[in-house]
């Protein structure tokens, strides 16, 4: 029993993003409209778990969690096409697909190869709704 502890123990400390809830979610845990206005979801699509880019993809991400979430962006990941899910169908990917959805629910970037970290954030941070938020956040930085 002992060991058994220690194996999920271990396991917390190996993925901490996922023990702090900043990891990513399986599209069928997350339901589309309740993002509304809320989340910016990041979509990673693909049509295995074991797609090379799939995997890449979901390493660089590993490292910016935290970043992520100061955007509000929900890491949302969809490799079953057959489970035919509500991501799936809205966003209609081929292969592997790196989608960034607004908080409009309107995709507004789709990349047919992985992205870092700094190209993903930088790329919200041109958006309309993201410079608004900033604006808010810091009225003086105008």
């Amino acid at each position: 029993m002992k060991s058994f502890y220690t194996v999920v123990f271990a396991s917390l400390l190996a993925f901490p993003t996922l023990a702090e809830g900043l990891g990513p979610l399986p599209a069928n845990d997350v339901v589309l409209a309740d993002q509304l206005y809320v989340t910016r979801p990041l979509v990673v699509f693909a049509d295995s778990p074991n797609d090379p880019n799939f995997i890449r993809q979901m390493e660089l991400l590993a490292e910016g969690y935290p970043v992520l979430a100061e955007r509000d962006v929900l890491v949302v990941t969809d490799t079953d096409p057959a489970a035919r899910s509500e991501w799936r169908l809205e966003l209609r990917p081929r292969g592997f697909s790196l989608v960034i959805v607004d908080k409009d629910l309107k995709p507004v970037i789709r990349k047919p190869s992985p992205w870092t970290v700094r190209e993903i954030t930088a790329a919200i941070d041109k958006l309309p709704t993201r410079r608004q938020e900033v604006l808010e956040r810091n009225p003086a930085g105008r």
